[in-house]
Order: structure tokens, then sequence, then C-alpha cells
């Protein structure tokens, strides 16, 4: 069989790509591999297909190469194809490299017994160092990019397998004075010796000599694997992030090193460090990095080898060097950083962060670097959040959150206050004009009045309560700041209840410090203050959360006075979440004639069944019981009441149980017909249902509330007659329907599911006028049309026209409005939108593309959706 051509590479690459498990599950999945590795040797393909073949191998090596055995075959192939290149410059040579090295690492047949990887590693040695073996191999033209690709595939095996280059250390030393490429071979002996380092740690053993310059492997010849072998297989972490003490510093405070090894130790790292401000900022951090691991916790290496680079660096601009610094500090503190220093980077964070052209994540930098410094010797018990010792309350002024900052600046900024405020009280004795705590309460109560604007963003609404969490969570000990927070945040409901589901999600995440206050006066709000019938909802929803044993008689008044106003299936449910809730905290009483009186007033049976079980909850055990019963898990112990052992199914069977929606509501034709407009739903079920009833909900409001639509019974694969939905808006525009099913199985057990939401288009909306008499329809259309002016408005537009032509697209769209037709140029058109308002169409003159459309109506705002609806028309065919 012959290459695959250049088409067919492009269409298997595509379809594979799209979805490689599919792919390789099929027919031409297995032989893929074996197929590319095939055509790579093809001349009929020219290099960028190639390219494309190798960049697949790259990305996808686990797919291609599922195994060691055939990792191996792969990078064998692919090398032999490397060196089969002609001497003229190649594009294929560096990605053959970078794919035999992924085929051996990612296929994990990189080891002593692989035959690939014995010839793959003194070429790319060899490619790296420039010896004659790198020489001879290509043009003198690509020995540059070669070299550096060699460099990257060197440190990539060194990453996935530790210690492979550790019989290398003294070469890589050697060659770091002569070569060119400083920044990917100091980056890879910094690798390599941290990783050496650690692996003899391990072993309780000294570096013997890998540090003294050694013979380079030939192609076939040996490989040091000795420190492979016993270091970790798995990939090492390369992020500036450091160790847990117990895994850096005591593992390598077991190396035992001679005088002369440490001496040539501190060698190799003075020596990179004097050629570190060569390398990029990015590449100079993560030297660093590696240094610092390597250094930190060995006994004889003190970190004063550092000290001429922190010279350098404490001025750096670069954030990722002076996030190096900082790292550097956590690990030696003052054994490398004197107080001098410590003051110095202090000052240069804090004035960097007030930098009026800074960039937000910049800025966010420099925050957390405050708000996380290392000091040096930092009081308080280890893991306590505090601002450092030399950052004062003068410094830190231009740092002081406004409102008028980005989101997460003013948070991180208040995080910055909030650690000044524990001081507050000893500053305030001094004399102080404005302590933190004052400015802290200034800016809360700013950021509450944000949140109390009705109608206002969420996003404030948002900002004040992550705002308020924040300030809990970090001065939950002091009174003095939690209770001004307190009594904020209670008139902040008072203002807009609808924040009601932001002060339960602030309540289950702060402590007691200001969540029991907070709870006392939430209830208070409520109890005494009803609202209105649409704030009824948020105050229940507040209360089944704060409602405990105290204040009975208040909270149970509320609750009688609500009864009476809860007349749909959510308030009554919310309703009977506050006395669940009043159960579980061991209330009674009042609580069971409430419960009676629910059980006889309520009109959904659902919500008197639940009643009816509470009551009887209530009156038949007592309160540790009650507790157990009402418990969040329906898998309770055994109670000693017979009642409540004999009857877990039957309440089980009376709550109403979220559930995955069994049931697929669509649209039908629309129905042109009638005094309002009406949906026709087509619902179908995957099992069988009963007793179901769909309710919707308008967003926006632009309807009004529409009635619940009932079906006693429904069976899979049964034809069913399409449900009517009469709407009723209040503009005509369209709107989106929420829709939840309420129903039963055939179990027994009643479950409710949200639907996914109904669509209602503009010309869902349309409804014909009067047919008049034969005659008179030219007559009826002009008066109409003059009806509409002067209290309406006019336009005209283009209409694109499909294939079809204009007769086809009234036919299919607007044939039930059209009173006078003169096929098929002309026609006119009448429709009526509800509620009250008109839209007239003259189509006339048609041509071949499009028609041009006079139009009149009586209310100006459909004036865009009428536009829309017309240059549709073509488009939906």
């Amino acid at each position: 069989m012959g290459p695959t051509s250049r088409e067919t590479w492009a269409q298997r690459l595509g379809t594979f790509r799209a979805s490689p498990s599919t792919f390789m599950a099929g027919p031409e999945g297995e032989d893929l591999g074996r197929h590319l590795l095939s055509d790579l040797r093809s001349e009929k393909l020219s290099e960028p297909t190639k390219v494309s073949l190798l960049a697949l191998s790259l990305e996808y090596p686990a797919q291609l190469w599922p195994d060691a055995p055939a990792a191996e075959v792969a990078a064998t192939s692919l090398l032999d194809t490397l060196v089969l290149l002609p001497p003229r410059p190649s594009a294929l040579r560096r990605p053959l490299l970078l794919a035999a090295t992924t085929a051996l690492a990612a296929g994990g047949a990189l080891g002593p017994t692989s035959r690939a990887s014995r010839r793959l590693l003194p070429l790319l040695l060899g490619l790296a160092s420039g010896r004659d073996l790198g020489r001879s191999f290509g043009p003198a033209s690509e020995q540059r990019p070669l070299q550096a690709t060699a460099w990257e595939c060197l440190r990539e095996l060194e990453s996935c397998k530790p210690g492979l280059l550790g019989g290398c250390l003294g070469l890589l030393r050697g060659l770091l004075g002569q070569e060119a490429a400083v920044q990917p071979l100091s980056l890879l002996l910094a690798l390599a010796l941290r990783n050496a380092l650690v692996i003899q740690a391990r072993a309780r053993a000294g570096l013997q000599g890998l540090l003294v310059a050694g013979d380079c492997p030939t192609e076939g010849g040996p490989w040091n694997w000795m420190l492979a072998e016993e270091g970790d297989a798995h990939l090492q972490p390369q992020a500036p992030s450091w160790p847990p003490a117990e895994e850096g510093e005591c593992c390598l405070a077991t190396l035992e090193l001679s005088p002369e090894e440490a001496r040539e130790l501190r060698a190799a790292v003075a020596q990179l460090l004097d050629i570190s401000y060569l390398l990029t900022p990015v590449a100079q951090a993560q030297l660093l990095w590696l240094l610092g691991w390597a250094l930190r916790g060995l006994r004889g290496q003190p970190p004063v080898l550092f000290k001429p680079q922190l010279v350098r660096l404490l001025g750096t601009a670069q954030l990722t060097l002076l996030h190096a610094v900082l790292a550097l500090k956590a690990a030696f503190g003052e054994a490398l950083f004197t107080a001098q220093d410590e003051a110095l980077l202090l000052r240069r964070l804090t004035l960097a962060a007030q930098h009026p052209a800074l960039p937000l994540p910049a800025h966010l930098f420099y925050l957390h670097c405050l708000l996380n410094f290392p000091e040096n010797w930092p009081l308080g018990p280890a893991g306590e959040e505090a601002a450092p010792l030399l950052l004062g309350s003068q410094l830190c002024r231009g740092l002081l959150p406004s409102l008028l900052h980005d989101p997460m600046a003013l948070l991180a900024r208040l995080h910055l206050l909030c650690l000044l405020c524990v001081e507050d009280e000893e500053k305030e004795e001094k004399g102080q004009d404005q302590s933190p705590r004052q400015y802290l309460e200034e800016l809360l109560a700013g950021l509450r009045q944000r949140a109390a604007l009705d109608g206002g963003p969420r996003a404030l609404a948002t900002l004040c309560f992550q705002a308020s969490y924040l300030v809990a969570r970090c001065l939950a000990g002091q009174p003095v700041v939690l209770t001004p927070l307190t009594h904020g945040l209670a008139q902040l409901y008072r203002a807009r209840p609808a924040l009601a589901p932001h002060f339960v999600d602030l309540l289950d995440r702060v402590g007691p410090e200001l969540g029991e206050p907070l709870k006392v006066v939430l209830r208070q709000e409520v109890v005494s203050r009803p609202g209105r019938d649409e704030a009824l909802r948020w105050h229940l929803q507040m209360l089944a959360r704060v409602a405990d044993g105290d204040a009975q008689s208040a909270t149970l008044g509320f609750l009688q006075a609500a009864a009476a106003r809860c007349t749909d299936w959510g308030l009554q449910q919310a309703l009977l979440q506050v006395c669940r809730a009043l159960l579980r905290a061991g209330v009674g009483g009042g609580l069971a004639d409430l419960l009676q009186a629910l059980a006889r007033q309520l009109e959904d049976p659902d919500g008197r069944d639940h009643a009816r079980l509470y009551y009887i909850l209530l009156a038949h055990l007592e309160e540790p019981k009650l507790g157990v019963a009402l418990g969040p898990s329906l898998a309770a112990p055994a109670l000693a009441s017979s009642l409540v052992a004999e009857n877990q199914g039957f309440a089980a069977a009376l709550l109403v149980q979220e559930a995955p929606a069994p049931i697929r509501l669509s649209m039908g034709p629309h129905r042109a017909k009638g005094p309002v407009p009406v949906l026709q739903l087509q619902v179908e079920v995957l099992e069988q249902v009963y007793s179901l009833e769909l309710r919707f909900r308008v967003e926006r409001q632009l309807y009004a509330p529409l009635g619940a639509v009932h079906v006693p019974c429904l069976c899979p694969g049964r034809p069913t007659r399409p449900l009517l939905l009469p709407l009723q808006p209040r503009r005509p525009a369209p709107a989106r329907l929420a829709v939840r099913a309420l129903y039963t199985t055939p179990s027994g057990l009643t479950c409710h599911a949200h639907l996914p939401p109904l669509l209602v288009n503009f010309a869902d909306l349309f409804l014909p006028f009067p047919q008049p008499p034969e005659g008179a329809k030219l007559g009826f259309f002009e008066e109409l049309w003059d009806s509409c002016l002067p209290k309406g408005t006019e336009s005209r537009l283009w209409c694109p026209l499909g294939p079809h032509g204009l007769e086809a697209l009234v036919s299919r769209h607007l044939e039930p409005f059209v009173v006078v037709a003169q096929p098929p140029t002309s026609y006119l058109i009448a429709i009526r939108l509800p509620p009250d308002s008109r839209l007239l169409l003259r189509l006339e003159a048609a041509q071949a593309d499009g028609v041009p459309v006079a139009l009149r109506t009586d209310d100006w705002a459909v004036l865009p959706l009428v536009g829309d609806y017309l240059r549709g028309l073509s488009a939906a065919g």
C-alpha cells in the first residue's frame, strides 16, 4: 500500500483532533501510528505535511504510543528518519528530535534497557555541547537551532527522570564557561544539581565527584543510570513554590559532604549566580528558585552566596524576580536579609502598589505580597494573619480602599486595612485624626448604601457581602467592629429584602462572632416589619434560616399573619420551611395551633399534607427524637415511636423531591385565532407519570401570570393532544418562559423538575382581525391604515425574498393575516398585537430579490421587532 496523500492526511488529522478517543477506537486507529512513521520517510509528501504529522505525535503521544514497547519502536523509527535526512537544510530535524524525546518520556520507555535511549541521550548531549558529533549532524546554518532544541530536550528528560544527567554535572559545569547558550545550559545544570542533591541525600551519600568534569558519553556507549534509578519517577515541581519543611530541609540535612565536595558545590552555585544576569527575568527567577531549593537546609552551605544577587535584585521592577526574592526571604529569613533589607522591600512594595498607572494584575500582585510578607521575626503563632511590624498606617495611607476601586483591588486593600485595624485601639489613644477602624466603618457603610439601591447591579450587592465576610473573618475577635457591622447589615435588609439569599449565604459562612448577633437582629427585622406582599417570600426565606427558640410569640404571630397571604405553592412551601425550622428548634405550644390551621386552610394538597405531617410529629415525639426525624438524611436510626417508625416511608412519599425531568416539552405550530395568543405545547415522557402539573413563569413580567396546565396521565410512546397555554401579554414583545414540572411517579413519590425554558417569539403573538364581508376588504384595510396616524408611526423597509418568491413566503408565514391579495406581487396584511396594538403591512411591487414593505403601527416600540421579523423571513424559508 502506497503512502497516504496530503488531502487524505488532512482529513484524517481533522477527524482525529475532533475526537481522539473515538478515532482510536475505530478501524483506522490501530494503524495510525504505524502509517505516520512510515509516511515520514515518503518522498511524495511535502515537508509541511510531515511537520503536521510530527506535531500530532507531540500533542497526542499517549494515544499514538500507548505502552513502552510501542514508544520504543516509535523513537527508534524517528531517530532512523532523522539520520537518513539529506545534508541540506530541512525543517524536520528539530521536530524529529522533539518527537523522539516525547515518545520515550511519555511512553515510559526511557531507561537503561532501551536502545533508543542509548542512541538519543548521547546525540542530544553532543548536539547541545557542539562536539564533532553535533557539527557533522546537519548543515552549519541549523547548528544553533538544533543546539537550543537539544538543551530543551535534555531538560525535559531530566524533569521526567530526575537524576538522568547526574553523571554529567561536571561536563555541564565545564561547558558553562565556554558555551554561548547560557540560559538553557544554566537552567539544565541547576535542575540536574537540585535533583542530584535530593537523591544523594535520600541515599545518605555524598556527591562522589559528580561535580568534577568527566568524559562525554558516546552513541551506543554506557550511560550513568545510577541516580536516575534511585530518584523519583514522577515529574518534579517546577513552579516557584517551596516544598514542606519535612520534604526539603529534613531531607537535605542528611546529606554528608566532604570539605572538597562542599567547596565544589559552592563554586558551582556561585558560577551559576554570577552569570544569572544574562538570563531573561523568568529564567532568572527559575534559576534562583532551583538553587534556593538546593541549598535550603543543606548544612555547611551559607545562603550568603545569594547576597551579591540581592544587591542587584532589590531594586528590580520585574515581578517574577521580585517574587523570587520574596521566596528566598521566606526560605532563609534573617540569615540572608537584614532589617534594613526588610524595610526596603516593604517600602518598595507599598510605593509600587500605589502607582496610578499600574495594571490590575500587577496591583493585585503587590498587595498579595504585602498581605503575605515573610517577616524575619513575626509576632504571634505560626499561620496567624497579621500586618508586618514595619508596615504602619502612615506608610499604607495610599493603599486604603475606595468605592472607586476595582472590586478585586478593593477587597485586597480591604484585607490589608483589616490587618491594620488589629492594633487600632493603641493608635486611637495617641490621638489620630481618623483611625483605620473609623475608615473601615465608613467604607462598609458606603458599600451597603450602594447595595441597597433598588434594582441596582447584582455585582454591587455581591461586593458588599464579600467585604462583610472578609471583615468578619479578619476581625472576629473585635466586637467594636462587628457590632456596627451587624446593625448596618440589618438596615441593609430592611431597605432591600430581596438580598435575603445573600444574607443566608453569609450566615452559612461566618463564625458565631457575627453569625449569632446577626441572626437576632435579622429575625427582629422580619417579625416587626412584615412588609409588602412581594417581600413576603424573602422574609420567609430569611426566617427559615434565623428562626430558633427565642422570640417564639413574635415569630408565630408573624407566621399566622403571613399564612393568609400565602396563596401560591412557592409561598406555602416557604412558610412550611419556617415551621420545619421551628420544629427542629423545639418550639411547641402555638406552633401546633398554627400547623392545624395550615392543614385546613392551605389550598395546595401537598402543603396541607406537610402541615399535617409536622403536626403529627410534634404531637407524638419528644424534642431529641423530633430533631432526628427532621434531620437532613432519610436514613435515620430507628426511633422508639412506633408511629414514626411505621410512617417513615409515608413521610418520604409526602416530601416533594427534586429529580431529573423525564419530560420533554416543545412548541407546536402557531395557532393564529381566538381573542388571545395561545401556545400549542407538545409533551413527551420517557417514563409513565401521573398528575402532571406544568407551571410557567414569565421572565421580566412582560405577560400577566400564566395558569398551570394539568395532565392526568402520560405514557411513553403514546401520542398526546397538544396542551394549550393562553398568553396575556402586557405589551407585544417576545419573552422567555421558565418551566417547572410537578408530577407523581408510579411508585407514589411526588417529584419536581426544572425544564428547559420556552422562547415565545414575536410572531407567536400575531392574531388576525375579524374577516370583513366580501367587497369591503379593501375599505376595511384602508380604514385601519388611516387610523394609525397621527397617533402611531409609519416606516418603510426592504424585505429580501427567498428562491420561491413573495407568494410562497406569504403563504407560509402570513396567510392568516392577509386582508387583500393580488398574487403574486401585492398583499395587504393586518395583524392584531395583544393587548391592543395593530400592525399593517403593504407588500407591493415585488421584485426578484425582494419586496418593498410599507408598514404602519400605533405602537412605535414594535418597529425594531417588526424589522427583525421581516428580515428573517427569507432565512426561515
